[in-house]
């Protein structure tokens, strides 16, 4: 069993899921900092289960709160080692919900915000079975130079950040949509104007068509 728990809604349709979307939050937040988003996206997907683990570390930073990895040097290539270890626990999670809802291995996708991003990229692109989307909000790419050797599929990726992120600059979603598109991962990429480190509505309705396109298929 995976260490990861958390909360979880769905489906809006109050039938068997048919499809499984994991959010990985931001680092010194909880799975209940996302969770909220999933009845909007339910409107569009009313068949999926939305599951936000928490982050399977304490954030070291602050009593309260977890981490996917310790942040430590914030260059996305010197990353690499801690992402590796939460990779290998969100990996198994995934495998563990698709089993238990009987879906297909396909029947996924993974969002996340902000350090959930950086994870959710970082494992959705290194999986076997590639899920269907993968949305990656305020975030950076970890390790780029490792990717086209390690990548075991070719996800769709949104990629949206507020051009205003003081947290995490805009400039890495931007330096990850060059090395994605350098590694032929379509990507679509959303830059909102004077947004700072948050999701606004136009994101959110970006995540919604990107989920129901991918899932559509």
């Amino acid at each position: 069993m995976s260490k990861l728990s958390g909360p979880r809604w769905g489906p809006a349709s109050k039938g068997t899921p048919k499809q499984l979307v994991i959010l990985c939050h931001g680092v010194g937040a909880d799975g209940n900092d996302l969770i909220d988003l999933t009845p909007f996206w339910g409107r569009v997907l009313p068949d999926a289960v939305f599951v936000a683990p928490h982050a399977p570390e304490p954030f070291d930073m602050a009593p309260s709160g977890r981490q996917w990895f310790p942040l430590g040097d914030l260059d996305p290539a010197k990353l690499g080692g801690g992402v590796r270890r939460a990779e290998k626990v969100l990996d198994e999670f995934i495998d563990e919900q698709l089993a238990k809802y009987n879906l297909s291995p396909t029947a996924y996708a993974l969002m996340g915000f902000s350090q959930g991003a950086m994870i959710a990229l970082f494992t959705g692109l290194r999986r076997a079975t590639a899920p269907r989307a993968i949305l990656a909000f305020s975030g950076a790419l970890i390790d780029p130079e490792t990717l086209k050797a390690e990548m075991k599929n070719h996800a769709p990726v949104l990629l949206a950040h507020g051009e205003a992120d003081q947290v995490v600059p805009v400039f890495r979603s931007r330096d990850a949509e060059a090395v994605l598109r350098a590694a032929n991962v379509p990507v679509e990429a959303l830059y909102v104007a004077n947004l700072g480190h948050g999701i606004d509505d136009a994101i959110l309705d970006a995540g919604a068509l990107f989920l129901k396109k991918a899932f559509a298929g």
